[in-house]
């Protein structure tokens, strides 16, 4: 199911030749930053650079003596270069390798991500206009509250996107931080400049301060975005999920023709994408926690955070590109129905005026309280028994000695609550 909608970048980005190659690039960094100090000889500089290639079954076959899959990797690199690769991996440790290059890797999965954010704002946007004068009732609890119009569910799911595009440039730029500062960040056997020199050819900034690792907060606040970026996605499909509810029926996910909806029931329409999104969500926040949980380490370093971070950095990346991709798709076929909306806003006897009735009282010199008391008991009623919130207001000598019929008929009229939807979309899509 992934492969559908997962664009195959993201997989490349996580296979195993990108991450050895992305160790070799930063590898091979050092030795130009090291060649321009004077440190490593232009002869061996140019071996390097032109002999320098890795085998990933060569690796592994290492790895199986060596139990260190770095020193299998520069064993196998030594290999290809001869004589001049003594003086790779020069005054570093394991981590100068593997974080910088983690932020090489996670930099493109952000980039990645960033696009497939753009196509789905694209298609809120536009869904967004299609329906901006398309009344529906607005709910609170799951109960009628006051109309609203479907555009405007959009417009929502737009504005909160908007955001997490930023969340997600922000974690981008907090993760894109190279440290070539050795064993235990004190620069020991290799200047601060190299490490500057590097980040600067590589597309990153070096880190402040290290240990021998990256400061986890960095990969917390990355993962914790995707995982709020999850929560936006599953707040949209539960939206949609309760929609589509039988009794509801106002929008509908894209039913193909051949589809089917049950084993047992061929009635059925399901809303499986939605669900599908809603469950995905809890594993993009159950791997936002591991990273959570990597930031104590003990003292400069230990590798608990390696193994969480080899299983959550490839699948919450894959995985928040395939829920972006699958709800764009959900969203770009929706299938919307006006006329049950109409239906459904009906369903009440206009019970949703009651908020501008009670306004109209207090302006007429009603405490809030009295006024409340008066709407509601008209209320209940309708509510019990049926017919229009107008019509029993009429009824009502106490409410008549204060609003004649017309007045009340004048309360009732649908564009009052949907006065300033124009002003709503203006402040989300034209202050861009």
């Amino acid at each position: 199911m992934i492969e559908r909608y997962t664009r195959p970048e993201m997989g490349r980005i996580w296979t195993i030749e990108n991450k050895y190659r992305k160790w070799l690039d930063v590898e091979i960094a050092v030795c130009e930053a090291l060649s321009e100090a004077g440190n490593i000889p232009a002869d061996d500089l140019k071996d390097i650079k032109e002999k320098a290639a890795f085998d990933v079954k060569r690796i592994e076959e290492i790895e199986q003596e060596t139990h260190h899959d770095v020193i299998a990797f520069l064993t196998n690199v030594a290999e290809h270069v001869g004589p001049a690769s003594r003086h790779i991996h020069e005054g570093l440790t394991s981590s100068d390798v593997l974080d910088t290059s983690m932020a090489l890797l996670l930099k493109e999965a952000a980039d990645l991500l960033l696009e497939d954010m753009d196509r789905l704002l694209a298609v809120l946007k536009r869904r967004a206009y299609e329906w901006k004068d398309t009344v529906m009732i607005g709910r609170s609890h799951g109960i009628h509250a006051e109309p609203i119009t479907f555009g405007l569910k959009f417009a929502l799911w737009y504005s909160e996107m908007v955001r997490n595009r930023e969340r997600m440039e922000h974690a981008r730029e907090s993760i894109r931080v190279g440290k070539i500062s050795g064993a235990v960040g004190t620069y020991a056997n290799i200047d601060p400049a190299i490490e500057k020199k590097v980040c600067h050819a590589l597309g990153l900034k070096p880190a402040p301060i290290s240990t021998q690792i990256i400061q986890r907060d960095r990969y917390a606040e990355f993962f914790s975005t995707l995982a709020i970026i999850g929560c936006s996605i599953e707040k949209i499909a539960v939206e949609i999920r309760h929609l589509q509810r039988t009794e509801v029926r106002e929008v509908e996910e894209f039913f193909a023709a051949g589809q089917k909806g049950s084993s047992a029931m061929p009635h059925k329409r399901n809303p499986i994408a939605s669900e599908n999104l809603a469950g995905l969500a809890r594993v993009l926040r159950g791997n936002a926690l591991a990273a959570m949980e990597n930031v104590a380490l003990w003292h400069e370093r230990d590798i608990s955070h390696s193994s969480v971070e080899r299983i959550i950095a490839p699948d919450s990346t894959i995985l928040l590109d395939y829920m972006l991709a699958r709800l764009t798709r959900v969203l770009d076929k929706l299938v919307a129905y006006p006329e049950n909306m109409q239906k459904n806003l009906e369903l009440t006897g206009s019970l949703f005026f009651s908020q501008q009735v009670m306004l109209a009282l207090t302006r007429k010199g009603l405490t809030r309280e009295d006024a409340y008391k008066m709407v509601q008991r008209n209320a209940m009623t309708v509510w019990k028994e049926g017919g229009q919130l107008n019509d029993q207001l009429k009824k009502d000598s106490d409410v008549m000695r204060y609003l004649g019929s017309e007045e009340i008929d004048g309360i009732f009229d649908l564009r009052y609550h949907l006065k300033h939807v124009d002003t709503i979309f203006q402040k989300v899509f034209e202050a861009e």
